[in-house]
């Protein structure tokens, strides 16, 4: 397979006479993407594949270098993209326009599709481990891909020519004359094959399993994101306990932490008065003969001190006292116990003349444990807020290992369901959109919730301010990020046209 330079002597059965003309040729007809192909000329024999590079500076690189891309004439059939996960489509589009056996590549190879392609002809499918399921891959490779599609479908196995990028003068050239010699053999076969592609079946999104953050005002609202987390998110585990479905060092933020409404509470069939029992069990100082832990006597007695009102003293005397730190886990017995503390450990601080509480867990039960959990931790600060004569602010739960059980996932997907959609302010400000008609210029002023300009971002191009605010975290949440790029995008569409720009 000729790499690159196709001024290189071509293959023999690349030379046969080039049926263009003629009857009963073919015609090229998508099955998937019909909307993002270039169709060049349909009765064409070769497709054009770009890549990560736009088709239409593609074809304008053709234009230049004198390529024929009339309708009638040209041996072009189509010029399509090749990034992210279009194999599939792409190999479906080929079995279906069997006339078309050549393809050359001229783009910009980002993500090494151009490679996965040429290894999927070349090396076929192998089966791997993903997401806790056996699916296929391209052998050699990362990319995975449905197996409805095999190499052996193919009645002639593509030809693939490589080249360079289209910028580069001697790529162009190259295939400038690669096209001139262009002279494919009729095809061995006229069938169409339609193969549809695989039903969606997803147990797991992809993420980063150990870095979910949630920020909610009060605890119902965050334990629901955290099921929504897991069942999107949560990958498959295999404990001595059973399977589990986990994600790992989970931070939950609740900002107002307070009494949920009992009707809220009810319909995931949760009772407050429970709740409020829980509270006062969670600080009981006593330790039950028939326990081996509790929260209470670990953080009350257990060590020889109550860490609650130790704490509440010492933040009565400094604020700023950032010694209000307490371990509840005992090296010496609880690596070895059958029964150990899940709490490990907590923390008090003065935030912004509020208390706030982190509070660390080991392992962490999400569907049955997590609310009953925070609810404690409410009982907790406030004993400490009142003793220190501070008012109670953020509580802060980090969950080391946070799972699901998998007899219960039914459970878990039903409440996930329930989440609506709702908009939420960025903490990290928002922005006012405008275009500086003087200066040629979009304008993005960066301010604060309370108003306060905090920077402002100027350019004639909507992706050099999307870069630049990104590069500065600038935002934090993912709608107000796409909106705010709406927003950009606009403008310079405004910019361009000369029409009014009006934020909405």
């Amino acid at each position: 397979m000729p790499q690159s330079k196709a001024s290189r002597a071509l293959p023999e059965e690349c030379r046969a006479p080039c049926n263009t003309s003629g009857e009963g040729v073919l015609e090229f007809v998508p099955l998937h993407f019909r909307d993002k192909l270039s169709v060049v000329n349909p009765r064409g024999r070769l497709g054009i594949i770009t890549l990560w590079s736009t088709r239409s500076f593609v074809m304008q690189k053709l234009a230049e270098i004198g390529v024929d891309l009339n309708r009638e004439t040209s041996k072009i059939a189509v010029i399509g993209n090749l990034y992210g996960n279009g194999i599939p489509h792409l190999l479906r589009n080929l079995l279906y326009n069997p006339q078309i056996r050549d393809l050359a590549i001229f783009g910009t190879n980002k993500s090494g599709s151009a490679e996965e392609l040429i290894a999927f002809f070349e090396r076929g499918l192998e089966k791997v481990r993903h997401m806790d399921e056996e699916i296929t891959c391209i052998s050699g490779t990362n990319h995975l891909i449905d197996d409805l599609v095999k190499p052996e479908m193919f009645v002639e196995i593509p030809r693939i020519c490589v080249f360079g990028e289209p910028s580069d003068k001697e790529s162009a050239r190259n295939l400038y004359e690669y096209i001139q010699q262009f002279q494919p053999p009729p095809p061995a076969t006229r069938e169409r094959r339609e193969i549809p592609l695989p039903e969606v079946r997803v147990k797991r999104f992809p993420s980063e399993p150990r870095a979910h953050v949630i920020v909610k005002e009060k605890p119902l609202q965050a334990w629901r994101e955290l099921i929504f987390r897991l069942v999107r998110f949560g990958q498959l585990v295999h404990l001595q306990k059973g399977d589990r479905q986990e994600l790992q060092n989970v931070k939950v933020i609740i900002t107002k932490p307070g009494l949920d409404e009992p009707d809220e509470l009810l319909k995931y069939n949760i009772s407050r008065e429970e709740l409020i029992q829980y509270q006062a069990e969670m600080v009981e100082p006593e330790l039950p003969p028939d326990q081996a832990y509790t929260y209470g006597n670990r953080l009350r007695q257990y060590f020889g001190i109550d860490a609650l009102k130790l704490f509440g003293k010492r933040l009565a005397d400094n604020p700023q006292d950032r010694h209000c730190y307490f371990t509840l886990w005992d090296n010496k017995v609880d690596i070895e116990a059958d029964s150990s503390p899940c709490l490990v450990s907590v923390f008090f601080r003065v935030f912004e003349g509020k208390l706030t509480l982190t509070a660390t867990y080991r392992t962490h039960n999400a569907l049955d444990a997590w609310l009953r959990n925070v609810y404690g931790l409410m009982k907790v600060q406030e004993i400490v807020s009142s003793e220190a004569g501070i008012e109670p602010g953020a509580i802060t739960v980090i969950s080391h290992s946070i799972s699901v059980d998998p007899a219960r996932y039914d459970l878990a997907q039903r409440i996930a369901e329930s989440k609506a959609f709702t908009v939420e302010m960025d903490p990290n400000g928002y922005f006012v959109i405008s275009i500086d008609e003087e200066a040629g210029e979009i304008v993005a002023c960066h301010l604060s919730q309370d108003g306060v300009q905090l920077g402002e971002y100027r350019g004639k191009k909507a992706e050099r301010i999307q870069h630049e605010i990104a590069r500065e975290c600038a935002i934090s949440d993912i709608n107000h990020a796409i909106y705010v790029g709406r927003q950009l995008a606009k403008a310079e569409e405004c910019l361009k046209s000369g029409l009014p720009f009006e934020e909405a």
